[in-house]
């Protein structure tokens, strides 16, 4: 068990190696164009030769998600929580809601432009409005999704509607919180990204418009490569979130 375990942990970078290796040995045995598919060794080269630059792109990046993303939580949430505690709510909201969801954000990136100029104000918003949707799905469909037995239950013993949705719901709804967390960062890191590439003059997504105009597809792969980092690394520390405070939600965790 325990080295099943360890080779589950260790899976993940195992595959990456894998699939570095094999992309290698195709651009090396076939001759594959540095200017149509680097290889992993010529995004490597490109990186280590541009750190500093990427580095302060990516610094950007990722502080405009965050603030995105901690908008995109803290409506998320409320929003979630009046659908999900309330009937009408659902029924009038949700359905307004999934056709905004349907709607491409890219296409939302020109009028921010107009609205608040190229810069911060479109990456953040973009990054908003594409990561809270999952967060606000999640809430509500923890708290609707209450047992209505077990509801009955806690009025007869005196409970109050809001007692059931604080005390009981919400504590219920932190597995489906936590979930749409690890979705929902990733969401954002492509709003701000996308919003970088036509509405701002920093990030990673001004510098993958500059790496390809200039034909340093290197360079720009290395900067793909830093919004997966990055994201990756948000959605590690969000599961090492919720194991810590979920972890009564998930089979064999206790056994862990």
């Amino acid at each position: 068990m325990t080295r099943n375990k360890h080779f589950e942990r260790w899976s993940p970078w195992l595959l990456l190696v894998a699939v570095l290796l094999l992309w290698q040995i195709i651009c090396a045995g076939f001759g594959v164009s540095e200017f149509i598919f680097p290889s992993p060794m010529r995004i490597w080269n490109q990186f280590w030769e541009f750190k500093g630059v990427i580095g302060a792109h990516a610094w950007r990046t990722y502080w405009v998600t965050m603030a995105g993303f901690g908008i995109a939580i803290v409506v998320g949430v409320l929003l979630g929580f009046v659908i999900g505690s309330s009937r009408i709510a659902y029924a009038a909201v949700y359905p307004l809601m999934t056709a905004f969801n349907a709607l491409p954000k890219a296409a939302f990136v020109p009028i921010l432009v107009v609205w608040f100029g190229i810069g911060v104000g479109p990456a953040v918003l973009t990054a908003f409005l594409i990561s809270f949707f999952p967060i606000m799905v999640n809430i509500a469909t923890g708290l609707a999704t209450l047992e209505p037995e077990l509801e009955d239950v806690l009025r007869v013993l005196g409970a109050k509607r809001w007692d059931v949705l604080t005390k009981i719901g919400l504590p219920r709804s932190m597995p489906y919180f936590f979930g749409s967390l690890k979705v929902a960062i990733t969401l954002a890191f492509v709003g701000t990204t996308v919003s970088e590439m036509t509405a701002a003059n920093e990030g990673i997504g001004y510098l993958l418009i500059s790496a390809g105009s200039s034909m340093q597809m290197g360079l720009a792969f290395a900067g793909l490569m830093v919004v997966g980092a990055m994201a990756m690394a948000m959605y590690e520390l969000f599961s090492a979130i919720e194991k810590h405070t979920t972890g009564w939600a998930h089979r064999g965790s206790q056994n862990e």
